[in-house]
C-alpha cells in the first residue's frame, strides 16, 4: 500500500466526518475518525480478506483511508458524496462501511 496516499487518506477522511458531523450537528465539529472504527467498518464491509492475516488495526484503518481517498482522487466519488453517506449513517461502524463499499463499487474493484 502506498503510505503516502494512506497519509492523505487519514486528513481526507477526518475532513469528510467532520463536515458530515457538522451538518448533523448544526455547528462546527472538527473529529478524527478512530482506527478501531475503519478497522471494523473494513471488516463488515467484507474487504479485511483482502489484506494479510496478520495485518494490525493500524495498518487496516490506513488501507480503508487509501481507499476511500483514491476513490476522490481517481474522481469516482465526489467529497459531497462522502458527506451525504456519512451523514445519513446513524452508527459511525455503519456509515464508513457503506462509504467502503461505495468507494469499491465505483472503483470497479
Amino acid at each position: 500500500m502506498d503510505q503516502k496516499l494512506a497519509a492523505l487518506g487519514d486528513a481526507y477522511v477526518n475532513l469528510v466526518y467532520s463536515v458530515a458531523l457538522s451538518k448533523r450537528k448544526g455547528e462546527p465539529t472538527g473529529a478524527k475518525v478512530d482506527n478501531r472504527l475503519l478497522a471494523e467498518a473494513l471488516k463488515k464491509a467484507g474487504l479485511r480478506s483482502l489484506l494479510p492475516s496478520r495485518i494490525d488495526r493500524h495498518k487496516q484503518a490506513d488501507a480503508a483511508e487509501a481507499l476511500i481517498v483514491y476513490a476522490w482522487v481517481r474522481g469516482s466519488m465526489t467529497m459531497e458524496e462522502g458527506v451525504s453517506i456519512l451523514e445519513q449513517g446513524e452508527d459511525a461502524v455503519e456509515a464508513f462501511c457503506s462509504f467502503l463499499l461505495t468507494a469499491k463499487k465505483k472503483l470497479d474493484l
